[in-house]
């Protein structure tokens, strides 16, 4: 794998999944976001499609209040579809998986400062996906 920063398309595996969804039919987009990130979710043993997790993560946390827009060469050209409100949950559950998996892309980190970024990004992603607490409505005193 070729990695040349600490960004969720900053690295070949993800940048070719971002061709892949420019190549996809608009309609088709969502459904491949949506099946990397169960196959992450799901699998068992080596995560082989982490860095497409994160960067299906990363894409869906730029449409939420508080995400930052993705500004990067090596992501998506064509514009995404409105992801509805399953998928944060279920990137969340991906980029915890990713997290704690030893073996996988955490690994991948030769200085232990890109591999502090690289964590305080996905923690960013994860804070991002976090649905926001439910509101509970206050009694109006008033009658």
């Amino acid at each position: 794998m070729g990695t040349w920063d600490t960004g969720p398309f900053d690295n070949d595996t993800a940048a070719d999944f971002a061709g892949d969804l420019d190549d996809a039919e608009p309609g088709e987009r969502e459904a491949l976001i949506r099946g990397v990130l169960t196959r992450t979710v799901d699998a068992t043993g080596w995560l082989t499609e982490g860095e497409e997790a994160v960067a299906a993560a990363a894409l869906i946390a730029a449409q939420c209040p508080g995400g930052d827009p993705l500004d990067t060469p090596y992501g998506p050209e064509e514009p995404m579809p409105a992801f509805p409100d399953d998928l944060r949950t279920l990137a969340d559950e991906a980029l915890a998986r990713i997290i704690s998996d030893e073996a996988g892309p955490s690994s991948n980190w030769v200085d232990p400062e890109d591999w502090k970024q690289w964590r305080a990004n996905l923690s960013r992603l994860r804070a991002v996906l976090a649905p926001p607490p439910p509101s509970i409505a206050l009694f109006d005193g008033e009658q």
